[in-house]
């Protein structure tokens, strides 16, 4: 694992940003077209706001979507869907697909044949991603199931991811935070050619510090990523700032 160490949030955006846009049209040249899984949350507003504005033949990038609330619209102010298109997708002068997570879909289980089966083993060039403050990847709280081999599943958020998102901003109330999503499976993440992680912010840093200098457990799902051939974690100097090494 990479540790990459900016001075802010938006220095942290840009270089997680540049990185990935070398991967995608790098991916389009070799390919002729790149896969790409892309996240929500605080964590990603800066990364998002310099990839949208970088040199990319959109039209060639087919998107995945991370992960989404049970039970949520689209039309809700925390759907991640929402926020994809508001923030990202929707601002694009085109893209090639998007897949989404219906989180409200009537027949979850149908909902997750069809994420499975439009998913499945394709090459995925690029995963933009965060880690939260349980040090969960996606929403693959601990303990994370690290043997899962389906794409997506569906999960119950512990109580201290649920109070991220209310923390957050996201809902008006706990009680309000769904306890259940559907999220990418770790071992769908990890097969991805190169994961770019962005976690700035100090209430990440005990969470950083388990997924750079802890054991590999499933009780911090992140540290997962210390096994992946090519991953970079992108960090502030507040969410660096417990541990033990700040570079690669």
């Amino acid at each position: 694992m990479k540790i990459s160490v900016h001075p802010d949030k938006q220095a942290l955006g840009a270089a997680a940003a540049a990185q990935g846009v070398a991967l995608i049209n790098q991916a389009i040249a070799q390919f002729g077209q790149a896969n790409v899984i892309i996240a929500t949350g605080a964590s990603q507003f800066e990364m998002l706001e310099h990839l949208r504005r970088a040199p990319v033949d959109w039209s060639k990038v087919a998107f995945f979507h991370l992960d989404e609330y049970v039970g949520l619209p689209s039309s809700h102010g925390a759907s991640f869907r929402r926020y994809l298109h508001e923030r990202f997708l929707d601002l694009l002068p085109s893209y090639r697909s998007f897949l989404p997570v219906n989180g409200d879909a009537a027949d979850l289980q149908a909902e997750l044949e069809r994420l499975n089966t439009g998913l499945g083993d394709l090459r995925i060039d690029v995963c933009f991603a965060g880690i939260g403050e349980n040090c969960h990847l996606a929403f693959n709280d601990p303990p994370a199931d690290f043997d899962y081999d389906k794409p997506y599943l569906l999960v119950d958020l512990d109580a201290q991811c649920r109070q991220q998102q209310f923390g957050e901003g996201w809902f008006e109330t706990i009680d309000a935070v769904p306890t259940k999503a559907i999220s990418m499976s770790i071992k769908r993440i990890m097969a991805s050619r190169t994961l770019i992680l962005s976690v700035p912010d100090e209430r990440k840093a005990r969470a950083v510090q388990a997924a750079v200098d802890g054991p590999v457990t499933n009780l911090a799902p992140a540290s997962i990523v210390q096994q992946h051939p090519d991953a970079t974690l992108y960090l502030d100097p507040a969410s660096a700032s417990l541990l033990d090494r700040t570079t690669a």
